[in-house]
């Protein structure tokens, strides 16, 4: 194999090992601040902190077991028997079992002098889905949980040290799993055209300098009233699963693990910005944006109207300043972005004898994900209006 494509294929596989230790070590964190907090008697908190990694892991299972019994026969040809990945599931540990198999799929690929298409579209393949439970792990569980150790450190006045080690490694986690998406919808694309570092960093930055405050004031909001928050985010959370509903979104096999989806597209709205629908996303995009500035400013002001409810000696009244400048900047950089920086596509398909045909028969045989490959297609805008991609009716995973 040329130096290149061998040198992006060990690049990916140290990113899908850092990754799988990024959640490790978050995981360990969370754990770490549920028995502190045991210790100290503060139970509440504790139980807080393991419903939101339980929940999130309860999810994060569905999806990978829906996924996988979704997925053509024959296709996880190396996988134990389905008793077996049930019991993983079953114990949480679907996910992880995941991350290890995309990883030792990645290094068999690379061992290999000359890898064949397939090992190659089943590598891509697994990093598909790893890469899009890790965003839904992020917005179910990491987010939720700093928010929670914001709020608690409003609250009380002070941070504990292994609260400083769930916020970092919380932003670390969810700054990843941004980039990681947007680097794994780049390989759905059918030219593949190479993700640059500007881009990347351009897009890294405008997410996070949007997400950071928002995180910031909910925190503001829960540590102000710890008993109303939930209302709030379930009023807000109906308005957005609603409004996702209304789009139409056909991503799950079903129409019950439809709604999953739905439910957790929802949870992710309520913290940034994530395209659901096919077609030009600008007007749905403003709509969001407005409605998230407008919830975050009236959180906002509802701080400056109960000030000393909250310990002296934190400098909300420099954090809030710095929290607008953050915004307009990222605003800023995402203009920056989605004018100049987003590609656009041709997603043309290959019509022979006026019948739907995607390249040769050895092709249209190599493991295609299309869950994936349909959300690239929403987030990256067409050139022309024809599709490349498989209609609901054909087999999932394959063309």
């Amino acid at each position: 194999m040329p130096w290149l494509p061998r040198a992006a294929l060990l690049w990916d596989l140290v990113l899908g090992f850092l990754g799988t230790a990024a959640f490790l070590v978050d995981l360990g964190a969370d754990l770490w601040a549920a028995v502190q907090y045991v210790l100290s008697g503060r139970y509440l908190w504790a139980a807080l902190v393991l419903a939101l990694l339980g929940l999130a892991s309860v999810a994060l299972q569905l999806f990978s077991w829906v996924w996988l019994r979704a997925d053509p026969v024959g296709l996880h040809a190396s996988q134990p028997p389905g008793r077996c990945l049930a019991l993983l599931h079953l114990l949480q540990l679907g996910y992880l079992y995941r991350c290890v198999q995309g990883l030792q799929q990645g290094l068999l690929v690379w061992q290999q002098e000359a890898p064949s298409d397939f090992d190659l579209a089943y590598a891509d393949f697994l990093t598909l889905d790893i890469s899009m439970l890790r965003l839904f792990e992020t917005f179910l569980e990491t987010t939720p949980q700093l928010t929670l150790v914001l709020a608690i450190v409003l609250q009380s006045g002070r941070a504990e040290s292994y609260q400083w080690v769930g916020i970092c490694t919380s932003f670390v986690g969810i700054s990843w799993a941004l980039l990681d998406y947007h680097r794994a919808l780049r390989t759905c694309l059918p030219s593949k055209p190479p993700l640059g570092p500007g881009s990347s960093v351009v897009y890294f930055l405008w997410n996070l300098l949007l997400l950071w405050p928002r995180v910031f004031v909910v925190a503001l909001f829960s540590a102000l009233f710890p008993h109303y928050v939930a209302l709030h985010f379930l009023g807000l959370w109906l308005v957005l699963l609603f409004w996702v509903w209304l789009q139409g979104t056909d991503f799950m096999p079903d129409s019950c693990s439809e709604w999953l989806y739905r439910a957790t597209v929802a949870t992710i709205l309520y913290f940034s910005w994530f395209n659901v629908a096919e077609g030009r996303t600008r007007g749905r995009a403003a709509i969001h944006l407005v409605f998230l500035l407008s919830d975050s400013v009236l959180m906002a002001v509802t701080w400056l109207t109960h000030i000393a409810w909250l310990p002296s000696g934190i400098p909300l009244q420099t954090l809030l300043p710095v929290g607008g400048v953050c915004v307009l900047l990222g605003l800023a950089l995402r203009l920056v972005y989605y004018r100049w920086l987003h590609p656009s596509c041709r997603w043309e398909p290959d019509r022979v004898d006026g019948t739907r045909g995607l390249g040769s028969l050895e092709w249209r045989r190599l493991p295609q994900n299309r869950r994936m490959a349909q959300l690239a297609q929403n987030f990256f805008p067409r050139v022309r209006d024809e599709a490349a991609l498989p209609q609901k009716g054909e087999v999932n995973g394959v063309l």
